[in-house]
């Protein structure tokens, strides 16, 4: 909504609201006082009397001294008939009990089942008891109660109940309120809407003052509120984009130069740790003390072994830097995704035997679900994974397992391992590059620190995902998610 058709609306309603309200109650008041809309003369005269409960109170305490003086009084009809006709002419009627039984009911206008259960208990002899307004059902009665002993000794109690209108009863009580209540809406109403009015335009713009003051002095920590869609809400909005967006910038800068730091320390370390391990080897070696044959085969084995874990480390780093940068080109093609699964599980299967490692497989896939993938780099991906859960084997019976299912418009591949598990602090980390659950960096267990980073780059350049549920203990699921479509091609 505009500006000017909200100024345009507040002024209309502080004319009509008004108006409405006074309609509004007037018609109230003489409906629920007439019944009717007629004249507020008639209203008056018809109701004048209708709060007067004089007669029944009149009614109530002549009843009590008669049947005080003659309690056969009780079971006399017309008596009892004629006080009725009296209390009818004022919307109320009488009950009689003696124990539990209703010996005598007056057919109260309004009366419901509800009623006659609802009666209050017996207080004991010669009491007589003023009841508050009872709500039953969708009316209101009020209870003037008379309790006594008849001649043969029971529990007597005489009933004087009124039928109160509830909304007439509300009205009478609160009459003077509600006068001033409309008072106080017509003074309010204009005083409100004018207020609001000046705000709503007023307080928006003061606050994009305050905002340009905070972002010249380089204070972009705060947030804008503009919970609005005229053209001020628009204008705050664009505002607190640019503050977001600058913020973001300056946070996305440090991190940069944050991870720049940490990258180079992980690199001087885990490049340092096979060097060092080489070079002592090495002046082993010069030194004499590999001084048989059998010693300097064992130290010569050794440094390659570093040198193939330091040249490992240089590739991972390299290609992982290439899909940072996003400058590693990915040679996609049409692949079906169960015969593929089907090769690669077969090739792993038999390297696990070798290490003694149960490899369970559960593909169920239609052989038509087609992807797009980079064969080589979606190998490297699964190859990454299986070599993270082999490091963290810690059960007699290691086993992995490898299952595959179609959901809408994806694959979704899952490995599942009996490893040792990861700690939730740790599972939302496994995915950061340098990152491993074994902090003293050991590559006997840790690796690299990039094989799932590198996994997360590639499944995001083939528009997919990778994700990680593990329990401490019990195991860890890599699950992968990837496009489908469904077709043919050669394998």
């Amino acid at each position: 909504m505009s500006i000017r058709l909200k100024l345009l609306v507040s002024y209309a309603a502080m004319l009509f609201i008004p108006l409405v309200l006074i309609m509004v109650i007037t018609s109230l008041l003489l409906v629920s006082l007439r019944g009717e809309l007629s004249s507020v003369q008639g209203a008056y005269e018809s109701t004048e009397n209708m709060f007067d409960h004089e007669v029944v109170e009149h009614v109530a305490k002549e009843m009590k001294r008669s049947i005080e003086r003659d309690p056969e009084l009780m079971k006399d009809s017309k008596y009892l008939d004629e006080l009725t006709t009296e209390l009818r002419k004022n919307d109320a009627g009488m009950i009689i009990r003696m124990d539990d039984s209703i010996v005598y009911d007056s057919a109260i206008i309004g009366q419901t089942p509800e009623l006659m259960t609802s009666l209050p208990t017996y207080k004991g002899p010669n009491t007589v008891t003023r009841d508050h307004v009872r709500r039953l059902g969708n009316m209101d009665y009020q209870f003037i109660q008379f309790d006594f002993l008849s001649i043969d000794k029971k529990k007597s109690t005489v009933f004087i109940i009124t039928e109160i209108n509830p909304v007439v009863y509300f009205i009478h009580q609160y009459f003077g309120a509600m006068f001033v209540g409309l008072l106080i809406i017509l003074i309010g109403t204009h005083v409100i809407l004018t207020t609001y009015m000046s705000k709503n335009i007023i307080k928006p713009l003061q606050a994009l003052r305050k905002a340009a003051r905070e972002i010249k002095e380089g204070r972009l920590d705060f947030q804008l509120d503009v919970a609005r869609k005229d053209e001020i809400g628009q204008l705050g909005t664009a505002f607190e984009e640019m503050r977001s967006r600058l913020q973001k910038s300056l946070e996305v800068q440090q991190q940069y130069e944050a991870n720049r730091k940490e990258l180079l320390a992980s690199i001087s370390h885990d490049l340092r740790t096979p060097l060092t391990a080489i070079r002592g080897y090495v002046d082993g070696i010069m030194e004499g003390v590999a001084d048989t044959p059998e010693k300097n085969h064992k130290y010569m084995r050794t440094i390659a072994m570093k040198a193939d874990q330091l040249d490992h480390l240089i590739n991972e780093l390299f290609l992982y830097s290439k899909l940072d940068l996003n400058r590693q080109p990915f040679q996609f093609e049409e692949v079906a995704l169960m015969p593929f699964l089907q090769d690669w599980s077969e090739e792993l299967q038999f390297e696990l035997e070798k290490k003694g490692i149960a490899l369970q497989i559960d593909i169920q896939l239609p052989y038509d679900v087609i992807v797009t993938m980079d064969r080589d780099h979606f190998r490297r991906v699964l190859n990454n994974i299986i070599q993270n859960s082999e490091r963290y084997m810690d059960k007699a019976e290691p086993v992995i397992r490898i299952g595959a299912y179609q959901h809408p418009d994806a694959a979704v591949i899952e490995i599942m391992d009996n490893g040792t598990g990861i700690e939730p602090i740790s599972l939302q980390h496994i995915f950061e590059r340098f990152y491993r659950v074994d902090q003293s960096r050991n590559v006997n267990t840790g690796g690299s620190g990039l094989g799932l980073a590198i996994a997360k780059q590639i499944m995001e350049g083939h528009g997919g995902a990778i994700a990680a549920i593990s329990k401490l203990t019990e195991g860890t699921t890599i699950q992968l998610t990837i496009p489908t479509k469904q077709g043919s091609t050669s394998v």
